[in-house]
């Protein structure tokens, strides 16, 4: 796409603008901790929000069937704060310094204060739900987080053996982002309407645009630049992390430089190679084999609509699918 046609989350976001700053100041409020330490922490935190991409889901999944009730914004309030304590417990295992271009948690209080954290956050999440007894909630959000703790692991251990094909990629990221997405879709929706057809597009779609969302960020990390993405390019690869770009690179290459590329990643040498790895991934065609797969998903997430009716929510859950591939960062 050309640089005029970029989707900004901006536009995807009007459809529920006003939803939105409800939920900032409602998040906020739901975290709020008697211990000052902890209200410390969580500032860093909200300074350096992200995009709040899986609130806006659900706020966007429930607009499209209808009014968006005080039960969607609890879903909302309760994803997110799950999805933080996740990115928290993520810096930890991956021992990262940075988060979105900032000083991680961890990094700036160290990893025992960091796990209290995420937990901390994990436990008022769960509260708020109970205190309202959202059991559907709750009940629809256990098996994504069984997921994506399974997901961290399978990775792990994969990453151990550096044994890794495309299929088990595709459930690694299936299982760590995707199922989280399509919890945001299934709840959003599922606080509007009580149809388990239409629920279930919604969950597809989610899913879709999950999957389409981790193949984009693993072909950033070969192809962004630091600045925009936040992290240090093939940081992946420095965790030896098989993505699908590298693994398709592997699969395609001559047996020589499959060989150099399997020791820079079992080195995690200085990365003086880091070009050369890049450039193989690159003529291999890791990179555009990637963006094809996740062109696919995000075709099967705008199918998974079709069938609603045309209204603003709509376009803005479209826009969201191609949003996941066109990203830059």
């Amino acid at each position: 796409m050309t640089s005029k046609n970029i989707i900004k989350i901006e536009n995807i976001r009007k459809p529920v603008e006003k939803e939105i700053k409800v939920f900032e100041k409602n998040f906020r409020e739901v975290i709020i901790s008697t211990v000052p330490m902890i209200n410390l922490i969580n500032k860093q935190v909200f300074n350096n929000k992200g995009k709040r991409l899986r609130p806006l889901l659900v706020y966007l999944s429930a607009r499209l069937f209808g009014n968006i009730n005080e039960i969607t914004h609890r879903a909302a309030i309760f994803i997110e704060i799950l999805h933080t304590a996740t990115l928290i417990h993520d810096d930890i295992v991956d021992n990262a310094d940075t988060r979105r271009g900032v000083p991680s948690i961890n990094a700036v209080w160290k990893n025992k204060i960091a796990v209290l954290i995420g937990d901390y956050l994990l436990a008022c999440s769960f509260i708020h739900s109970l205190k309202h007894r959202d059991y559907y909630l709750l009940h629809s959000i256990s098996d994504p987080i069984k997921r994506m703790c399974e997901g961290e692991l399978l990775q792990i251990e994969k990453s151990n053996q550096f044994d890794i094909d495309e299929n088990t990629y595709l459930k690694i990221i299936s299982d760590k982002t995707a199922s989280l997405f399509s919890a945001c879709t299934e709840i959003g929706s599922a606080s509007a309407i009580n149809d388990p057809g239409k629920i279930g597009l919604m969950k597809a779609f989610g899913e879709n645009c999950g999957m389409a969302f981790q193949i984009k960020d693993d072909i950033l990390d070969f192809s962004g630049r630091k600045n925009l993405i936040g992290k240090p390019v093939l940081n992946d690869v420095k965790e030896k992390k098989f993505t699908l770009p590298l693994i398709y690179a592997l699969r395609n290459g001559e047996k020589t430089e499959q060989k150099k590329a399997m020791e820079i990643i079992r080195c995690k040498s200085s990365f003086k190679n880091i070009n050369w790895l890049i450039d193989f991934v690159q003529k291999n065609g890791g990179i555009d084999y990637s963006i094809k797969k996740a062109e696919e998903f995000a075709s099967k997430a705008q199918g998974c609509l079709i069938t609603f009716p045309d209204r603003p929510a709509k376009y803005s859950l479209m826009q969201f699918a191609r949003y996941c591939v066109d990203r830059e960062k």
